[in-house]
């Protein structure tokens, strides 16, 4: 299986599980006339929508390298993942605060809620399979890269892989709120309670939304490696024959299997033209063989100007517990 395949994977699971219970809410909210559940139905609404254009997203920046585009497509890739988190979020906040803001200026009660309790505790049984699924997923892939779950969600690069786990969150926070502000509003008589879950939502929402623009921005705008992997690589350099010195060192992460490395070298004052040769692309071997996500490296030979050799690494390593994996870093 791809590395596409296997990231657009929980992709399509959630998708297929979120628009059964947006229709699921949707029903709920006309029979119960509650606003809340008419914002949760706005939020898997929004679940729905980002899960079908990520794939897309996903297939884009997954284009091979042309002459328009020689370093590839990953940066549309983030492009398009931002722009459809966003826009859906964003516009799934703007429903939920309009019918929270309106049920609360009309003082409207919402009606019998045993049909959405129902719905509310069918959904989150759904989003709790669909948690288990997707979770098993993101396991898989970061023992594959060697990393703890925890830090390998965080820093993934991926946009698929950091979508699906915050909407994971998300849904059963937000089903809690929904069943609070109908238990609310049916124990005191107030549809107060009501509105105030439907603005919940919506700053739940909003949130989600931040933290995915946030993430996919990183990148958009130009990210290096972690310090951590930046001293690897530079250690690796430090091991290529010829080489006595890394002494300026540039990296530039532009997707989940897109880094470039710019560094300028310092050799051996004895080398020749041929061993510099020579060694620049045993330097290209190794990094790639130890982060295959390297896929650009470039090397300028420059000799160290004090005395003439080159300063020693930076003591200890400040980056991420993990160094990235064998199908490429992780990045924050």
């Amino acid at each position: 299986m791809s590395e596409e395949s296997e990231s657009a994977g929980p992709v399509v699971v959630a998708t297929a599980t979120h628009l059964g219970i947006a229709v699921a809410k949707a029903v709920g909210g006309v029979v119960s006339g509650s606003s809340a559940m008419f914002s949760e139905a706005a939020h898997s609404v929004a679940d729905t929508v980002t899960e079908l254009l990520l794939p897309t997203a996903l297939k884009r920046g997954a284009r091979p390298a042309d002459e328009a585009h020689p370093r590839g497509y990953g940066s549309e890739r983030c492009g398009r993942a931002l722009l459809a988190s966003v826009a859906t979020f964003a516009g799934g906040a703007v429903f939920a605060f309009y019918d929270g803001v309106r049920t609360l200026a009309h003082g409207e009660e919402p009606g019998d809620p045993t049909v959405s309790y129902v719905v509310l505790a069918v959904a989150f049984l759904l989003e709790g399979c669909s948690l288990l699924t997707a979770r098993r997923r993101m396991t898989g892939e970061a023992e594959r890269m060697r990393a703890p779950l925890g830090p390998y969600v965080e820093h993934t690069p991926d946009t698929a892989v950091k979508a699906v786990p915050l909407e994971k969150v998300a849904a059963p926070i937000g089903l809690v709120l929904a069943a609070g502000g109908l238990l609310g509003a049916q124990l005191t008589g107030s549809g107060a309670y009501d509105g105030v879950a439907s603005l919940l939502i919506g700053a739940l929402l909003v949130a989600v939304a931040w933290e995915l623009g946030r993430s996919n921005a990183r990148y958009l705008i130009g990210r290096p490696l972690p310090a951590g992997m930046r001293e690897e690589v530079r250690e690796e350099l430090l091991t290529v024959p010829h080489i006595e010195g890394v002494l300026e060192l540039t990296t530039l992460v532009q997707g989940p299997d897109e880094v470039l490395i710019a560094a300028k070298i310092d050799f051996h004052d004895l080398a020749s033209a041929r061993q510099v040769e020579a060694a620049c692309e045993d330097a290209e071997d190794q990094l790639r063989e130890r982060f295959p996500a390297i896929r650009h490296v470039y090397l300028d030979p420059t000799p160290w100007p004090a005395a003439g050799r080159a300063p020693a690494p930076p003591p200890g390593r400040t980056g991420p517990a993990w160094p990235g994996g064998p199908t490429g870093p992780a990045v924050p």
